[in-house]
Parts: C-alpha cells; structure tokens; sequence
C-alpha cells in the first residue's frame, strides 16, 4: 500500500515517515497534491504552529487534495498539529481544515506545554488504538482539540481530561507522536495501517 506524508515544507515528516517504514510499509513525503490525493493513505503529521502547517498546505495546494479524499472517504489521518488541523478553529492558527467540529483551544492545566508520557484512556470503539486502551504514550503538545461531535476519542489526564485520539469513518488523529512512543507508538502505526486497508 502506498502511504503518503503530505510536506507543507516544516515539522517531523522524516521521523514519522521512518517509524511508518518500521511499520511495514514503504512511505513517501511529498507535495504532489495528485499523489496525496491517490495514496492509500494520507497522513498529515506536524509539530509546531497550526498556523504555519495549514499556510504550508495552502501553498501546495493539498488541502484541496486532502477535502477530496475525505470527501470520498478515503483513509486520512492527522498527528499531534495534524490532528488539530482537522478541527474547525485554533486559539495558535486561526483556521482549521473544518473536516470535523469543535475548536482546538490551549490547555489549561498548571504545566504547559504537556510535555512526557501519558496514560490513555478509551471512549469507544478506536480501531487505530486496538489493545492501547491504558498503554502510556508520549505527548508534546500546548493547544488540544475539543469535538463537539459524537466521535470515538481516548483522552489522557492533564489536569483535567484532554483529547489524545479521535476516529470516523475513514478520518482519524492522535495528539500524541507515535514515533516517539516505543513500543505503544509502533503498535498504533500497525492498526493505522490495518485500518486503512479495511475503510
């Protein structure tokens, strides 16, 4: 299967497109919007601000090749920034993607930003998180989304709950980084890609 990391020209991509390989599949990065558009999967994975991420995507063109493909239903998933971008709003970036409701606002807790290992706890059924439900994973992040939808979500403690995981249909996040998460990382990159075959 062909997995794309759409390059909006900042972030991790060559550390999450190398845990993706150690996941078994062979991953690209690029700004082809055609071929982020065709990909079996799509991944937007981003650190640092949510503002800059989406203005990378404009650029490109690939938010218009990544509307298709959630148009069409097919597989896309965001990480930590990515996540948010899939939100409507953010407090850091203005503007969102809008392919899911509810706003991305910074946290409130006593230490920010989350920085370090976390417990996740499930809220429904996750296919991209199956046998993690309790399994710590590891989170850098200051800004968090808040879904005002019905979605299945894992959310972790921060001083209060914060959402680490979502997932409809063919469209998904995680706010935590999976490549930097061990063995819980490497296991969630195993169900993404088995849960891209089956969407």
């Amino acid at each position: 299967m062909k997995v794309v990391l759409a390059d909006y020209g900042a972030g991790n991509l060559r550390s999450v497109c190398s845990a993706f390989a150690r996941a078994g599949c062979e991953p690209v990065v690029s700004a082809d919007p055609e071929e982020v558009r065709e990909a079996s999967l799509a991944v937007i994975a981003g650190v640092g601000h949510a503002g800059a991420a989406l203005a990378g995507l404009e650029a490109a063109r690939l938010d218009e090749a990544l509307r298709v493909r959630v148009e069409e239903a097919r597989p896309l998933i965001g990480i930590c920034v990515g996540m948010q971008l899939l939100f409507e709003d953010s407090e850091e970036g203005g503007r969102g993607l809008r392919f899911l409701r509810g706003p991305v606002t910074r946290l409130e807790a006593r230490r920010v930003p989350h920085m370090g290992w976390n417990q996740l706890r499930m809220h429904g059924d996750l296919q991209i998180l199956d046998g993690l439900d309790g399994e710590d994973v590891y989170f850098a992040h200051s800004y968090a989304a808040r879904p005002v939808e019905q979605l299945a979500r894992a959310e972790v403690d921060h001083d209060g709950p914060v959402v680490a995981a979502v997932e409809r249909g063919a469209l998904a996040g995680v706010q935590f980084h999976p490549e930097r998460s061990a063995a819980a990382g490497a296991r969630l990159l195993q169900n993404v890609l088995a849960w891209s075959r089956s969407a």
